[in-house]
Formats: C-alpha cells, sequence, structure tokens
C-alpha cells in the first residue's frame, strides 16, 4: 500500500483529522475556486456551467462570519456556511476537496453541525442541484425533500431528525458554527448554487 501524501498533502487510507476554523475575508478566492472544481460535473450536466459566474456567486454572497473553513491534516480542506434564518438555519456552500470526498469526512463534518443546530431545537433547510450525488449525504443525516424544481431540490432536517448514517473512522476536533435560513435562501443570495 502506497502511504506517501498525495499532492494535496493528504494520505489515502488513513483516517483524517480535522478542524473547523473560522473564515476570513482572505479565504474567498480559495473558496470560489473550490466551489468551482466541486461543482462543474453537475453544473456541466444541467447546462449551467459559467466558469466566471461559478466563482463570482460565490464572492457575491461570501460571510466570513458565519463560515467555517475545514482543514483536514493541517491543509485548506473545504468549507461550510451556515447562516441564521427566521426560524432556523440555513446550510450551504458545503465543498469539500476531491480528494477527501467518500472518506467519510463530510459526513463527520455534517454530524458536528447537525449536533450543534439540533442542541438549539431548530430546523435546518438546504439546497442541491438535481441529480447531486450530495442528496443521498443529505438524505442519510435526515434531510427531506421540502420543494424541488427542475434545477434544485430544497431539503429540511427537523431537530432530531433520525440519522442513518453511521460513525466514521474520521477523527475530529469540535468545530464551531452558526446560523442559517428558512425554506428559500437569505436576502442577497441567489437561490441557485450556480
Amino acid at each position: 500500500m502506497d502511504t506517501s501524501a498525495g499532492a494535496d498533502g493528504i494520505r489515502p487510507g488513513r483516517p483524517v483529522e480535522w478542524a473547523l476554523r473560522s473564515a476570513e475575508p482572505a479565504d474567498v478566492e480559495a473558496i470560489a475556486e473550490l466551489r468551482a472544481t466541486v461543482m462543474r460535473p453537475d453544473l456541466e450536466r444541467l447546462g449551467r456551467f459559467d466558469e466566471h459566474r461559478v466563482r463570482q456567486r460565490l464572492r457575491n454572497s461570501f460571510s466570513p462570519q458565519h463560515t467555517s473553513v475545514i482543514v483536514a491534516d493541517g491543509a485548506f480542506a473545504g468549507c461550510v456556511t451556515v447562516r441564521p434564518a427566521e426560524d432556523g438555519r440555513w446550510l450551504e456552500h458545503f465543498y469539500l476537496t476531491p480528494a477527501l470526498q467518500g472518506r467519510g469526512l463530510g459526513s463527520a463534518v455534517l454530524r458536528t453541525l447537525l449536533e450543534r443546530i439540533d442542541a438549539g431545537g431548530v430546523p435546518v433547510r438546504l439546497n442541491v442541484l438535481q441529480g447531486s450525488a450530495a442528496r443521498r449525504l443529505y438524505e442519510r443525516h435526515g434531510f427531506t425533500v421540502e420543494v424541488q424544481d427542475p434545477i434544485d431540490v430544497y431539503m429540511v432536517r427537523r431537530p432530531g431528525a433520525r440519522s442513518q448514517e453511521r460513525q466514521s473512522s474520521v477523527s475530529s476536533t469540535p468545530p464551531s458554527a452558526s446560523g442559517s435560513h428558512r425554506g428559500r435562501p437569505p436576502a442577497g443570495v441567489e437561490a441557485r448554487k450556480l
């Protein structure tokens, strides 16, 4: 088995140590690039990929005070935004570097965030693109479809919803998380994550 680290510094096949740190304004470009990389296949499949727009929409809605950067094994690994809403939280911009997808990190981060949100007794909402593999992750964590259109699927998770996710081998450091929104995006944020 090859135990050398890849170009991203992540060693395949071993548990990932991770933590969340508060985002800073300077993180916006790294996050915009990650968004373009991660969303490209789904956006191309839907005929909606635009090289400039995919980055600009992130820049326009970037909220450092509600965003956490995911750090895995000491390196930038992704991000997640949790905004306050009228009646709960709005989860958005949850992206992981491709090398870490499918290794349990997304589930570990999501599980931790949902535990914190559940402690407040409020629902959390999000949207995913039609056909996105991310939908399965959210469904395993208790999200259900609220409404959908040809591009987006809007989902909600009620406080304490049962998760089908089993504990993974991903180690974690308790992260910080903050607020979100209701069945539609917060003011100033477009509905589609393009």
